[in-house]
C-alpha cells in the first residue's frame, strides 16, 4: 500500500508498487493529457467543458458515480464533446480505508451510471488487492503531474510553476473540476493550456480499450 496522492509527480518506485497502471503514456510526440477528477458537479463541470471547447481539446473527467447520478445532463455534456469517462467509485472511496468487498461494489454502483473500461482510485489509494483486483476489470489510470489545485495555502502561481516545469511529452496531469479548485481552476487552467500550447504541446484523451 502507497500514500500516493501525496506526490505532485510520482517517483519510480512509487510506480513500481502497480506496474500495470498507466502513470504515463509515453510517444514520440509532444502529446499531454488532461485529467478531471471528483465531478461532474453543474457549478463547474461545464465551465471546464466550454474552456476545453475554445481550444479544441479533448480530455478525459474521471467521474464520482454520485455526481452523474444527481446531474445526469451535465455527465451527459461530456461524452457528447468528445471527452471520455473514467470511474472514480460511486463515493469517493479512499481504498486503504474501505474493506475490498465494499470498495468493488462501490465501483459498480458506479458503472452503472458511467459506461467506461477507465479507472482511477480517488487520492490513487489502492490496496493490493484492491488493485490486482481491478486491473483485471479496468484500465487504472493514476497521473505524471498532480496540479494541487484543491491544496489549501497553494497560490495559483505554484500551481502553474508545478504543472509547467513538470510536463513531458505523455504526461497524465491531474485537475479537479470541483467546488473546492474552482477558484484556482479559472486562473491556471487557461494559463496551462496556453503555455503548453506555445511549447507545441497537443491535448488528447485517454482512449478506452473497447
Amino acid at each position: 500500500m502507497i500514500c500516493s496522492g501525496l506526490f505532485i509527480q510520482p517517483p519510480g518506485i512509487i510506480r513500481q508498487i502497480y506496474p500495470e497502471a498507466d502513470w504515463r503514456i509515453e510517444n514520440t510526440s509532444k502529446e499531454v493529457f488532461l485529467t478531471f477528477d471528483d465531478g461532474p458537479i453543474p457549478e463547474v463541470t461545464p465551465w471546464v467543458i466550454d474552456l476545453l471547447g475554445k481550444y479544441s481539446i479533448r480530455s478525459t473527467f474521471f467521474c464520482v458515480g454520485e455526481n452523474v447520478k444527481k446531474f445526469p445532463s451535465v455527465y451527459k455534456l461530456i461524452t457528447e464533446r468528445g471527452h471520455s469517462a473514467g470511474n472514480h467509485t460511486f463515493n469517493h472511496l479512499n481504498g486503504l480505508k474501505t474493506k475490498n468487498k465494499d470498495y468493488f461494489l462501490n465501483v459498480e454502483k458506479a458503472a452503472r451510471y458511467i459506461e467506461t473500461d477507465l479507472f482511477r482510485p480517488p487520492h490513487g489509494l489502492l490496496s493490493i488487492g484492491q488493485y490486482k483486483y481491478l486491473k483485471n476489470k479496468y484500465k487504472i489510470i493514476m497521473w505524471d503531474i498532480l496540479s494541487r489545485d484543491t491544496h489549501p495555502g497553494i497560490t495559483n502561481q505554484e500551481v502553474l510553476k508545478y504543472v509547467i516545469s513538470l510536463v513531458r511529452s505523455g504526461s497524465i496531469i491531474t485537475f479537479h473540476d470541483s467546488l473546492k479548485s474552482f477558484p484556482v481552476l479559472k486562473i491556471v487552467l487557461p494559463a496551462v493550456i496556453e503555455k503548453l500550447k506555445e511549447d507545441g504541446y497537443s491535448f488528447h484523451p485517454i482512449e478506452l480499450k473497447k
